[in-house]
């Protein structure tokens, strides 16, 4: 199976609208930090998953 989804672009993306929405004054320049910093985990954890194989785990049964 093969993903079409990429992160990197998905991140430019959503760090883009942040930006527009903080230019747009509809959040605070502390909303824009913290949404920053959230997003760059997500981006981060998504990068964990997709780097791994996937794996059924037993609790899941």
């Amino acid at each position: 199976m093969t993903y079409n989804f990429d992160p990197d672009k998905w991140y430019d993306n959503e760090y883009d609208l942040l930006v527009f929405r903080r230019g747009q004054k509809k959040m605070t320049s502390v909303q824009f930090e913290t949404a920053v910093a959230d997003l760059e985990k997500r981006h981060q954890q998504m990068w964990l998953r997709l780097d791994n194989t996937y794996q059924i785990h037993p609790e899941t049964d």
